[in-house]
């Protein structure tokens, strides 16, 4: 295969992907928000769901990578570390929304940067400046979300506005590869 072929091929796993992890994302908002003041099992295995998908997605992304023999540092800490947060976002579900909410917020922080360095990578696979766009704003909602954690927040609806916020950027970005993808064939 021709590396514009490869590419090709990429940019077309990325448009799929990209409307899976859009879909994802509204169906696991729609199920969080009448749940997100009341502590128990759905709310902990929603929690626990959203970040293992997550990694599942990234490890899906490193695998269909035409570069592979490439080294994926950024992808790989992402996957360590949402694998890292089901964990934690389990146990701290536990203890209180508040707890969890500050797992969540340093998630956020400690994802999008990741995230923001694999779009600006990619960005000759097409559709990656939401991809930018939306590592910069994870940054700056985990910091909130870690905040209103450690003040003791009780609600954890505001992490369904980001993660359809999220979802909006992938299917931006799938857009834009449907649109792009086929011109350049």
């Amino acid at each position: 295969m021709s590396p514009s072929s490869s590419s090709s091929a990429f940019g077309e796993a990325l448009r799929r992907l990209y409307f899976v992890r859009f879909a994802f994302a509204i169906v696991w908002a729609a199920l969080l928000v009448p749940n997100s003041d009341t502590d128990g099992p759905l709310l902990t295995t929603l929690l626990v769901v959203y970040p293992l998908f997550d990694a599942a997605a990234v490890l899906w992304q490193l695998h269909a990578r035409p570069e592979a023999r490439r080294p994926e540092v950024t992808e790989w800490i992402n996957v360590a570390v949402s694998a890292l947060v089901a964990v934690a976002l389990g146990v701290a579900s536990t203890m209180s929304i508040a707890a969890a909410l500050g797992v969540w917020g340093a998630w956020a922080i400690g994802s999008g940067i990741p995230q923001l360095v694999t779009a600006v990578r990619n960005r000759r696979s097409g559709g990656q400046v939401p991809q930018m766009l939306s590592g910069g704003i994870s940054v700056l909602a985990g910091s909130a979300f870690l905040a209103q954690g450690l003040d003791g927040a009780d609600d954890i609806a505001g992490v369904a506005g980001y993660a359809v916020l999220g979802g909006v950027f992938f299917l931006v970005s799938a857009i834009h590869l449907s649109i792009v993808r086929p011109r350049k064939r």
